[in-house]
């Protein structure tokens, strides 16, 4: 599935116990893939300029569209989705988000934030809009509306070799990184508890603001494990240069969303209308091939169902 928050301090506790933590640190924009070394950018791959569509632009809202700006609310340490590298902000995310701006005849601007605090800030107005690999799930819908544009699986990793023969059902007693507020904590969570009733030892989770660091973790041997997206585990494996492998296979799939205010007339129906202009025209791929993610869709949706 996909994705929740991130701190730059580490948070070490039993997996139980983390229901009761609250966010906190800064976004850590420095070295965005949090391993030390050399990113493989795709930063000066071009993109095409998509064509408005008169349209969908008719359908934003006119308290949206006043300032000829769509502002976004990210949380800009999630490679490759979104991300920070000679700093600007780059990746899947942003791509996409500037040409749905460009179908809609609108500047889209980003602006960093900690994940966790993005949908509240949308509903009290901070933001227009909000893209930062939000997975959709119930939960969320009774909050917002989302678009869904992409579909994303939990993926495991472990440093190059797997030198603990880890697999993602004999975690108990290791210690697993995680970024925090994440649909993988809840994951970790589950999983501890089945470690506690079969007589083995809770799962230890680091918990992190910013994903990058939860890379960082894993790389430096702080931690034996990491969760995280399988986009992110993908890149973070490729920007490592073979210093982190998969451990077992991508599971719990399910779509991001792109998520817009509720109550806002048919300003989904704009989002989704755009969207599903650049997956019919060819630059959606582009942009998927651009940062070499798997988990294209064909179709653009407003309020899906979530997966069971």
């Amino acid at each position: 599935m996909a994705r929740s928050t991130r701190p730059k301090l580490l948070a070490v506790v039993p997996v139980l116990a983390l229901a009761t933590l609250s966010a906190c640190g800064t976004v850590n924009d420095q070295n965005p893939t949090g391993n030390g070394a050399g990113s493989p950018s795709q930063a000066a791959s071009a993109i095409p300029t998509a064509t408005k569509d008169e349209k969908l632009a008719a359908l934003v809202p006119a308290d949206v569209k006043a300032d000829g700006k769509i502002l976004v609310g990210q949380d800009q340490s999630y490679p490759p989705n979104e991300f920070v590298e000679n700093g600007q902000v780059v990746g899947m995310d942003v791509d996409l988000g500037k040409a749905i701006g460009q179908k809609l005849g609108l500047d889209v601007t980003f602006e960093n934030a900690q994940f966790d605090g993005i949908i509240p800030a949308l509903q009290a107005g901070r933001y227009e809009l909000a893209m930062s690999s939000f997975t959709i799930n119930a939960d969320r819908l009774k909050e917002v509306d989302m678009v869904s544009y992409f579909n994303a699986g939990t993926s495991g990793a472990v440093l190059k070799g797997n030198p603990d023969k880890l697999t993602l059902d004999t975690l108990c007693g290791k210690n697993v990184a995680v970024q925090k507020g994440t649909v993988q904590v809840e994951d970790l969570a589950g999983r501890s508890d089945k470690c506690k009733a079969a007589g083995q030892p809770e799962i230890t989770v680091q918990q992190f603001q910013n994903q990058t660091d939860a890379n960082l973790a894993l790389n430096s041997k702080r931690v034996q494990a990491m969760l995280a997206d399988s986009p992110v585990v993908d890149y973070a494996i490729k920007s490592t240069n073979g210093q982190l492998e998969q451990v077992g296979q991508v599971y719990d799939t399910a779509p991001y969303g792109l998520i817009v205010p509720k109550g806002k007339g048919d300003y989904a129906k704009a989002i989704q209308g755009a969207i599903q202009a650049l997956i019919d025209d060819g630059t959606y791929k582009k942009i998927l091939d651009k940062w070499g993610v798997q988990g294209g869709v064909a179709k653009a949706e407003v309020n899906p169902a979530p997966a069971s």
